[in-house]
Order: structure tokens, then C-alpha cells, then sequence
């Protein structure tokens, strides 16, 4: 999509207001509060692959805060993540605060309020994703959301080139990248703040934590199993079905929603996938699972409000 800059005219408060539209549109609703004496300019490029957003913004100091009016009961469950370019920012959600530099990324969620005060000039590359996407336990996200997770140690030193290529590429992405790039990108925050959670996790000797990690990497690796079931993962964890049950409830789910979310984003994905177009709506349900076309129909659109062939027709 095209770059998007404050106008070159015109008071502070008008490019403020200009920015605020920017924002809103492009990520979420939310204010855009001035800093005493920053003649204020900003610059925003955004590209769209699949369920993913990435956007590169370089602005003069400011403040963006969400609050609970910009928060409807229908809003959608997306995370942000900021990876802090240049300048230094002070991200506050809940009762953390996290001052985020150069190198540094930090993840919020945007069905609360925050605040991000950029207190001097800075860049910053900004992607935005459904929660789903993110597999992590609802526990270890916990752990890392609002604080600053380093890109100069551990697998930041592997990351960081790969992120930082992309912030210097966005306005090429929609025309070069694929749907995958957008998983992979995800995919590799994931495994950097899984990483940091391990950390922690450590350090607090959290073995049920543990535990549950190993519990939804093994869904997550064989949702393309129809037969996936309680009785198979939890004798593959040698526990019996009550306390898998116990592990995933204290996660907010039941395994078969879990499995059934988990398997609806990966159709919603392939179906959004201009090179999946060749395939029928029910084989896109096939490899994922279900096996009944009538029935994955039914499910999808009770999750995302539409069926999977509008789903497939929106994208055009």
C-alpha cells in the first residue's frame, strides 16, 4: 500500500489527527497524544500478507494509548508486536511497564488498553497477528507480554537480521512475499519469546507449565490427523483424560476448542492462499481435519461469520 506521512502544512494538532486516522486504520483504534514542543511528523508503510499486517513507522516523539473505549466486546483477539528500531519506548499494559531500545521487541495485547510513549525520534516495525497464530500457552504469554525481550542474545542474534530485512523491505512484501512469509514471520517471534518464557519458566521450576508446552506442540503438529482425541494425546503424555482436561481448562480452553480454533485458522490461511485457489473448499477442510465438508462449513462460519466460500470470494 502506499506510504503514509503527516501533511507538510498545517498545525501539529491537524498532523496528530492525520496520524490518529493513519493508525486507527491500518492497526487499532486508539489517541495519539502529543509531547510538549515536538513539532510533530510521522510516516507509515503497511503491507497485508494473509492474517498478518506489517507496518514500518518512523515518526517524531509521541504517545499512543488504546483504553477500554476504543475496546468493543467484538474486538477481534489480535497481538502486537513492536521490534524498536531506533529511539527508545515505554510500553505499559496491565500493571507492567517495559522500556523497550534499539534491538528490542515487546508484545501486548490489543483487546486491553496500553500505552506506548516514544519520548524522541524513532522507527520501529510493527506486525500484527490473530492470537491463534501465536503457539504459545496462555501461561508463558503471560510471562512475556509487556516486557522487552532482547533480539542481541540467543535466538535474537538469528532473528534480528531476518526482521530487520523486513522492515527495510515492507513496501515490497504484498508484491513479493507469500502467505507462508506471514506464518514464518509469526513463527519465528514465537519461538524467540518461547525462548524467553523458557527463561523464566526456569527459573520458577514450573513443571505442569512444562508440561502443558509439550501437550500443544503435539496437537500442533498433527491437527491434519483426523483422529486426534483426548484419549490418543493423553495416553501419548501418559496422564489420564481428566488431568489433560485440568491442563487445558487452566489455558481457557477444552481440547477438542482448542483443536477445532487451531484447525479453522489454518483453513482460513490456506483459503486466503492465492496458491490454494486449485483446491475445493472441502479438500482445504480435508487436510486439516475435517472430514465431513458439511460439517467444517458449519464450524467455519460460526467462528469468522461467513462460510468458507465467502471467505475465499472476500479476498477478491
Amino acid at each position: 500500500m502506499p506510504r503514509m506521512t503527516t501533511p507538510d502544512d498545517g498545525a501539529t494538532t491537524r498532523r496528530l489527527e492525520s496520524w490518529r486516522e493513519a493508525v486507527s486504520r491500518n492497526l487499532v483504534p486508539l489517541e495519539v497524544l502529543p509531547r510538549e514542543g515536538a513539532d510533530f511528523r510521522a510516516s507509515l508503510q503497511s503491507a497485508r500478507l494473509g492474517p498478518v499486517q506489517m507496518s514500518m513507522i518512523t515518526a517524531e516523539p509521541h504517545t499512543v494509548a488504546r483504553t477500554r473505549r476504543h475496546i468493543g466486546s467484538d474486538a477481534p483477539d489480535f497481538f502486537q508486536v513492536t521490534l524498536q528500531l531506533t529511539g527508545h519506548g515505554v510500553l505499559t499494559q496491565r500493571d507492567r511497564q517495559a522500556r523497550v531500545g534499539p534491538g528490542e521487541l515487546v508484545i501486548y495485547d490489543t483487546r486491553h488498553p496500553f500505552t506506548y510513549d516514544l519520548d524522541q525520534p524513532h522507527s520501529g516495525l510493527v506486525v500484527m497477528f490473530p492470537r491463534p497464530m501465536l503457539q504459545l500457552t496462555e501461561r508463558d504469554l503471560a510471562r512475556v507480554t509487556a516486557t522487552p525481550v532482547s533480539c542481541h542474545d540467543g535466538l535474537g542474534l538469528v532473528v534480528r537480521p531476518f526482521l530487520y530485512e523486513l522492515a527495510r523491505q515492507v513496501e515490497h512484501l504484498e508484491a513479493r512475499g507469500t502467505f507462508r512469509l506471514a506464518d514464518n514471520v509469526v513463527g519465528l517471534i514465537g519461538t524467540m519469546l518461547a525462548e524467553r518464557a523458557g527463561a523464566d519458566r526456569a527459573a520458577g521450576d514450573d513443571g505442569p507449565g512444562l508440561l502443558t508446552q509439550r501437550i500443544l506442540i503435539h496437537m500442533e503438529q498433527r491437527l491434519a490427523d483426523p483422529g486426534l482425541s483426548p484419549e490418543g494425546i493423553a495416553a501419548a503424555h501418559r496422564i489420564s483424560r481428566r488431568y489433560l482436561y485440568k491442563l487445558l481448562a487452566e489455558q481457557g480452553y477444552t481440547v477438542s476448542g482448542w483443536i477445532r480454533e487451531h484447525r479453522l485458522a489454518r483453513c482460513r490461511r490456506d483459503l486466503a492462499d492465492p496458491a490454494m485457489d486449485h483446491l475445493p473448499v472441502g479438500v482445504i477442510g480435508g487436510r486439516w481435519g475435517f472430514t465431513d465438508p458439511a460439517h467444517f462449513s458449519h464450524a467455519f462460519k460460526a467462528a469468522y461469520g461467513m462460510s468458507p466460500r465467502e471467505a475465499r470470494a472476500a479476498r477478491h
